[in-house]
C-alpha cells in the first residue's frame, strides 16, 4: 500500500496541473489565474502574457465542468442538425466546431430525427438541459422554423437557412441569386429551353433555388416549365433523367444540387447523349467532387465553411453585448467547367 509519504514524494508528472499550478509558476494568484481563464478586462497586458506563458508551459486545460460551476456559463453553444451526413451541412457544422474551440466554447450536437414539431421539441430541449448559452440551427426545412417560432427560443440562435426571411436571426448563402447565376449562364450560352431538378418542396434552399430558376427566365421571356421535384440524389437524377430524355425536348438542366446533376449525367450517357455537346448541366453546391466529374461540373459554389464561422462569430457578438451585428448574405459563385457549352 502506497504511504502518503510516498504519495507526496511522487513527480508532479502523475497528474494533470491545476490553477495553482499556473499561478506558481506565473507569480500570481490562483485568483488572477481564475480571472485571466474567464476574460476579465482588469488584467494587466503584462500579468497576462505571463498566466498565459505558463498555462503553455504546463500544458493546463480548464476543467469546464468546475468553471461552469463557478461562473455559472457553460461555454457551450448547441446545434440542433436534420441532416449532417450532406456535403454542406457537414461542412458547416465542421467549421462551426472549430471556430467555437478557438473562441473557448465547445460545442453539443443533436440531430432531429424528423421535422415534425414533437422532434424538434425533444432536442431543443435536450440542448437547453445541457445549459447552451447559444443555438446553431442546421435544419432547413420549413417546419423546422415554424416550429422554432412557436417554441420562443431563450438564448440566443441563429438560423442557417436560404430564405433570410427572419433576419434578426438567419444566415445564409443567397440561394436564389446563385440559381440566377446558373440559369443565365445556360442562357447566355444561348439555351431556350431548360429544365430544373429541383430538391424536395418542403426543403427552404429547394424552394429558393426553383424562385431563383423561373425568375431568370422570366426576366430573359423564355417559356417556364414545370420544375421536376426530386430527393438531391444521384438515384433521383438518373431515374429522372431517363425519362426526360425519352422526349428530349429541352437542351440543358440546370440541377438543384450536384448529386442529381451527376446522376442525370449517368443518364445521358446512358442514353448515348454527350455532355455537353448534346446536353448542357449545371449542379448546385461545388462539392469536392464536382470538379471530377465526367465532364467537370459546371455548378454554384456555396462557402459553408464561412458561413459556419460567420454563425459563430455572430453569436459571440451577440453574447458580449454588441448591438452592430452584420447579417448580409454570403454570395454564391458561378464555377464554369466542362458540362455546359453553347446550344447547337
Amino acid at each position: 500500500m502506497t504511504t502518503e509519504s510516498e504519495r507526496a514524494a511522487e513527480p508532479d508528472r502523475v497528474r494533470a496541473p491545476n490553477i495553482r499550478d499556473v499561478a506558481r509558476v506565473a507569480g500570481v494568484s490562483y485568483q488572477t489565474v481564475s480571472r485571466v481563464l474567464n476574460d476579465s478586462p482588469s488584467i494587466r497586458p503584462g500579468t497576462l502574457a505571463r498566466v498565459r506563458a505558463a498555462i503553455d508551459e504546463l500544458g493546463y486545460r480548464p476543467n469546464q465542468a468546475a468553471r461552469a460551476l463557478v461562473t455559472s456559463r457553460s461555454r457551450t453553444i448547441g446545434v440542433l442538425s436534420a441532416q449532417t451526413a450532406h456535403y454542406g451541412p457537414a461542412t458547416s457544422i465542421a467549421a462551426i466546431e472549430l471556430a467555437a474551440r478557438e473562441a473557448g466554447y465547445r460545442l453539443t450536437i443533436t440531430n432531429i430525427a424528423s421535422s415534425e414539431y414533437a422532434s424538434i421539441k425533444s432536442g431543443l430541449d435536450y440542448l437547453m438541459s445541457q445549459s447552451i448559452e447559444a443555438l446553431i440551427v442546421v435544419a432547413p426545412q420549413v417546419r423546422v422554423f415554424e416550429a422554432l417560432d412557436d417554441l420562443q427560443v431563450a438564448v440566443p440562435f441563429v438560423t442557417l437557412e436560404a430564405t433570410g426571411l427572419n433576419r434578426a436571426h438567419s444566415l445564409w448563402v443567397d440561394q436564389v441569386q446563385g440559381a440566377r447565376l446558373a440559369t443565365r449562364h445556360l442562357i447566355e450560352l444561348g439555351h431556350t429551353e431548360i429544365t430544373h431538378l429541383s430538391g424536395p418542396q418542403d426543403w427552404i434552399e429547394a424552394e429558393a433555388r426553383m424562385q431563383g430558376f423561373l425568375r431568370e427566365l422570366g426576366d430573359a421571356d423564355l417559356r417556364t416549365r414545370a420544375p421536376i421535384l426530386g430527393d438531391w440524389t444521384a438515384h433521383f437524377g438518373y431515374y429522372a433523367g431517363l425519362e426526360l430524355l425519352r422526349y428530349r425536348d429541352f437542351t440543358a438542366v440546370f440541377a438543384g444540387n450536384d448529386q442529381m446533376a451527376l446522376g442525370f449525367m449517368h443518364a445521358c450517357r446512358d442514353s448515348g447523349l454527350s455532355v455537353p455537346d448534346d446536353i448542357s448541366v449545371v449542379g448546385f453546391d461545388d462539392i469536392p467532387e464536382a470538379a471530377h466529374f465526367a465532364p467537370p461540373l459546371t455548378t454554384v459554389r456555396q462557402n459553408f465553411a464561412e458561413i459556419g464561422r460567420r454563425a459563430v462569430a455572430l453569436l459571440l457578438g451577440e453574447l458580449r453585448g454588441e448591438t452592430e451585428l452584420s447579417h448580409d448574405p454570403v454570395q454564391a459563385e458561378l464555377v464554369v467547367r466542362q458540362s455546359t457549352a453553347r446550344a447547337r
